[in-house]
């Protein structure tokens, strides 16, 4: 669990867009998890995809950043943008995870490759490594697949892609989703089973650069140690 009195804060970002529908996948070599027990960081930071055309601008994000920060990539992503993003110190989690020690504190930090366009994502994969009974977050590009990661024993999954419906009705009513799932996991916290989710409605746009009734976002999340059981 974490530790209470120093909370992890983790800001959960969605950046935008463009399409590369030439992607691979990496070799079983490059994909071995890297655990970063040892560094004990204050704050993490998790970007959950979409963010080809805005490198330029992520190198600038990042130098204003403080902590580790993890990504998954998006249904706008290639493989090949990720050399260049975990060359800027980004650890680019391509189902697999990543242990984070906060002392008496462990905490495991999943992510999925994408789920919506390529179906390159394994939650099994990802789980492999993360004991019964710890503590585990799963990133995840789009909120699609939260039945899978719940029947997976995650506790707490975060998601974007759907940008809220982006264009919505009053009272922010999406028309559309972009997604196969309910409203109800389309923006903000949502629960499924025995896990707690948050779709972020990101900071962008897609095809049109327009957002109408849907403010953008970037989300701040502290976790918290618990209650002794």
């Amino acid at each position: 669990m974490l530790n209470q009195s120093r909370p992890l804060e983790a800001s959960h970002l969605q950046l935008r867009e463009g399409r590369d529908e030439s992607r691979t996948h990496r070799s079983n070599d490059e994909s071995q998890a890297t655990d970063c027990r040892g560094r004990k960081p204050r704050e993490c930071r998790a970007i959950h995809g979409d963010c080809r055309p805005c490198l330029e601008g992520v190198a600038r994000l990042r130098e204003a950043l403080r902590g580790d920060i993890y990504a998954v990539l998006g249904n706008h992503d290639s493989i090949a943008m990720v050399p260049d993003l975990e060359a800027l110190g980004i650890r680019m989690l391509l189902n697999e995870c990543v242990a984070i020690d906060r002392g008496r504190a462990l905490l495991y930090l999943a992510g999925v490759d994408d789920a919506h366009f390529y179906r390159a994502d394994n939650i099994e994969k990802a789980a492999a490594d993360i004991p019964r009974g710890c503590v585990s977050v799963l990133l995840s590009h789009t909120p699609e697949i939260y039945r899978q990661a719940a029947h997976s024993g995650f506790d707490l999954m975060l998601s974007g892609h759907t940008h809220g419906g982006q264009i919505c009705l009053p009272g922010g009513i999406p028309i559309l989703l972009e997604a196969d799932l309910s409203r109800a996991f389309g923006a903000g916290a949502w629960r499924h089973a025995d896990m707690a989710g948050y779709t972020s409605v990101g900071a962008g746009s897609s095809v049109v650069p327009v957002r109408f009734n849907n403010r953008p976002e970037i989300t701040l999340h502290q976790l918290v140690r618990g209650a002794p059981q």
